[in-house]
């Protein structure tokens, strides 16, 4: 039996004419349990009022809010909705996302069936144009359950997201729940804090309940992607310090404990990845902004997060100013390699380096060997009869001898689709200096198609344990260059090994003569300009 039309969907947008017909579609496709969808144009300048207007014409479900100034972010137009709402449940939509079908019968049934005031699902991250689609916060929504309060499930704090929950309405507004107004960036983090403050019983549903569409080649990125400016950092820094302080003022203080904890493990990592993209003026700027926000942190913040963000956060607090960049970059992928020199304190326990031996890696001798951050030097060399991919395994303060590396499993894995291409495993050999070495062909003929390709290391041990990881990229002479290989689709191949941005080792190619021109075109082109 359907739930009654109980829900309103709020779809704001602004300047994207392009997807908001289909994301209202999507929310009134869900069926007869959504009563009211009320989309807010915030003061759209290529034609998306219009259009919205066209189709609230033949859906009488359909309410069109237009907005007289631009708000600058997405707080104030989602507060339009939510004030419009004359039903008992409410949900988010962005203009540019779309719900999958059954999402709001998924959710408003577990509402109505345990009673909770908050109902959240499983949101996926569907790359585009690949399609390939990635969950977010998996762990969290792996099995139904029910959370009397949030206190009782820390990682709540870790799905910032407010799209993918239904709420209820009088909930909101009772507790006087509301997104800020104005250019408020990363807003949802504001929003979510003031939900588990109030302490709602939620019930989890393990559905996809929303589709976040990811558009990295749009000509404006949205707000989560635009990362290139400090002003971006800086409005994560005050969005993140506004929730721990709301958590903070509701007495949740294993909430707030949690929510630093992430943003050591989550926020921290994925900013400190790209420092080496960005110029010195902003890593400088960068640095003295974390350092000042991480002072707010006591050691039982730190304590709780993931070893590799913990340490990052430690290194940036006890330099003054960016230091071992490439070195903090590795540490902060995922997963985490730690590359060598490896230091020792003046007590003999590991530490970061010698300049800074207050920063502790005394956990790494006590840690699982499936958690350690093993650095695995790779090199790809692309060649007429086959490509020769090369590792070196480096000792980790003698846990990798202990353990005793045995062989290596290499996978080939089509980044866009996530598919795994290619196999192959290859034994690892003891090398003087505690060092252990690996090589093995990959066959790069059967590709049948440009692309990206990363790839994927299982390190297996003597003593039955293993450690996924990939290889840092060396580069030097003769590496990370383009080469053309046979193909027996297409005759020739053109392949280029790279570092990605986290350093790891990675492979592009573009096949048949078609490709190996365009490639070279475009590289001609940038070396005129």
């Amino acid at each position: 039996m359907s739930p009654s039309p109980a829900v309103a969907v709020v779809v704001i947008g602004f300047d994207d004419i392009s997807h908001v017909a289909d994301a209202v579609r999507s929310a009134l496709a869900q069926g007869p349990a959504v009563a009211e969808v009320i989309a807010v144009d915030d003061c759209s300048t290529d034609g998306s009022g219009a259009l919205l207007d066209e189709l609230a014409a033949g859906e009488p479900r359909l309410t069109v809010v237009h907005r007289e100034h631009n708000s600058g972010g997405c707080g104030t137009p989602r507060n339009d909705g939510l004030a419009r709402v004359t039903r008992p449940y409410v949900m988010f939509l962005d203009s540019d996302d779309e719900l999958p079908p059954g999402a709001v019968d998924a959710l408003v049934g577990a509402a109505e069936r345990h009673g909770a005031e908050v109902a959240a699902g499983l949101c996926v991250r569907r790359e585009l144009p690949s399609g390939r689609e990635v969950p977010w916060q998996p762990e969290l929504y792996a099995r139904a359950a029910v959370v009397a309060h949030p206190a009782r499930r820390r990682r709540l704090v870790q799905d910032t997201l407010c799209v993918n929950k239904l709420y209820r309405t009088d909930f909101l507004r009772g507790h006087g729940i509301r997104f800020p107004d104005g250019r408020f960036v990363y807003e949802d983090f504001v929003f979510t804090a003031r939900v588990l403050a109030a302490g709602p019983r939620m019930a989890l549903v393990p559905d996809p309940v929303y589709v976040w569409h990811v558009r990295r080649t749009a000509d404006r990125l949205s707000i989560s992607l635009d990362r290139a400016c400090i002003d971006n950092w800086q409005s994560r820094l005050d969005a993140h310090r506004t929730a721990v302080d709301i958590l903070l003022g509701a007495e949740q203080k294993r909430l707030a404990r949690a929510a630093r904890a992430h943003f050591l493990d989550h926020s921290l990592r994925m900013y400190a990845r790209e420092l080496d993209l960005r110029g010195p003026e902003y890593r400088a700027e960068w640095w003295t902004r974390t350092r000042g926000y991480l002072e707010t942190f006591d050691t039982a913040d730190f304590e709780l997060a993931p070893a590799p963000g913990r340490v990052v956060g430690r290194i940036v607090e006890a330099a003054a100013e960016p230091c071992d960049l490439p070195r903090v970059k590795e540490l902060a992928a995922r997963p985490a390699r730690l590359l060598p020199p490896y230091a020792y304190a003046p007590d003999g326990t590991p530490a970061w380096s010698a300049e800074l031996p207050q920063v502790s890696l005394g956990h790494l001798l006590h840690r699982p060997v499936r958690l350690l951050p093993v650095a695995v030097d790779g090199e790809l060399r692309p060649g007429p009869r086959g490509t020769r991919l090369s590792l070196l395994v480096h000792e980790l303060y003698g846990r990798v001898a202990d353990a005793g590396p045995r062989s290596v499993d290499v996978e080939l894995v089509d980044r866009e689709r996530g598919d795994v291409v290619q196999r192959r495993t290859a034994a690892v050999t003891a090398l003087p200096g505690e060092q252990w070495a690996a090589t093995l062909l990959l066959d790069l003929s059967a590709l049948g198609r440009a692309g990206t390709w990363d790839i994927r290391l299982r390190l297996r041990f003597a003593d039955g344990s293993h450690r996924d990881t990939t290889a840092h990229a060396v580069r030097g002479p003769g590496l990370l260059r383009r080469a053309v290989v046979p193909s027996r689709r297409h005759g020739v191949l053109l392949a280029q090994p790279y570092a990605t941005h986290s350093g790891a080792l990675a492979l592009r190619t573009a096949p048949g003569l078609g490709g190996v021109v365009s490639v070279v075109r475009r590289r001609a082109g940038r070396l005129l300009h």
